[in-house]
């Protein structure tokens, strides 16, 4: 991947922030807070670290990566378009019938590697991926992002297991650590303690970070992407909603779009740095 500046890697940031805006407002429905929450780690992905070319999605030796987190589909998908997977004004029809941009990410959409939205699901399926490599002797990395809500399935910590067992080097996953799921607070719905030591209990290498530092979130990747013997982990904190003042850690905006004209125009305004 060409070595893109941070500056530019920000500016990217703020595109695809206002495209998730702009999607959950016409549709009156979806999930912006945890979209914009990894909306860095996916600009720094998908512009400077993976091996990817939209114009060979399927290309066997490229990267792959699986939103276990599927709600946040606006932040993949406008990702994915400013990317060039597709067309940006595909984005218009996120949650529309007869759009392919479904509520949850799914396989149809060019560049979306699985079909994820029940949590605990994705990073099963990410394990798989992973160990396909192994087995086929590729040398693609497999990433996922799953929430911090997603961590109280257990699914997850079974495929902690088995990525350990199967020496799953050629995979990371980076957790999402907003604190804040669907019905509220994690520490108020199911405390998760010390979650470095519990990955890494698990055998996993466990990085943490500010997940909205492009610098740490570059050096973890970079370190991740070359370490061997176990699967690493990024423990990304992060904040709820980043960017937009009103929505920031605010447990109503996990699934909900700006509720008025009032609040779109807002958001989109401080996207753009314009803020009265």
């Amino acid at each position: 991947m060409e070595q893109i500046s941070v500056s530019d890697l920000k500016g990217i940031s703020a595109q695809i922030r206002k495209r998730v805006i702009e999607m959950v407002y016409s549709a009156k429905s979806g999930h912006p807070g945890g979209s914009l929450s990894i909306t860095d780690i996916l600009t720094v992905l998908y512009f400077r670290e993976m091996n990817i070319d939209p114009l060979k999605p399927d290309d066997p030796d490229r990267d792959r990566l699986v939103l276990s987190k599927g709600h946040a589909s606006p932040g993949l998908y406008a990702t994915l378009a400013i990317r060039g997977f597709f067309p940006e004004e595909y984005l218009s029809g996120f949650r529309k019938i007869s759009s392919k941009l479904e509520g949850h990410v799914h396989r149809g959409v060019p560049g979306v590697e699985a079909s994820t939205g029940s949590l605990g699901q994705g990073i099963g399926i990410a394990v798989g991926m992973a160990l396909a490599g192994k087995l086929d002797r590729k040398s693609y990395h497999v990433y996922a992002i799953i929430g911090d809500g997603e961590l109280q399935e257990g699914s997850v910590w079974e495929s902690f297991m088995a990525g350990y067992k199967y020496t799953l080097d050629n995979m990371t996953v980076i957790l999402d650590r907003n604190r804040v799921q669907l019905d509220g607070f994690t520490k108020d719905i199911m405390p998760q303690n010390n979650i470095r030591e519990m990955v890494s209990s698990f055998g996993w290498e466990v990085f943490e970070i500010d997940g909205h530092n492009y610098d740490e979130i570059i050096e973890a990747i970079e370190k991740a992407k070359n370490f061997r013997g176990k699967p690493t982990f990024i423990l990304a904190n992060t904040i709820k909603g980043k960017g937009v003042s009103y929505m920031e850690n605010n447990p109503k905006y996990h699934g909900s779009p700006p509720a008025s004209d009032e609040e779109y125009e807002r958001a989109l305004r401080e996207l753009s740095g314009d803020v009265p």
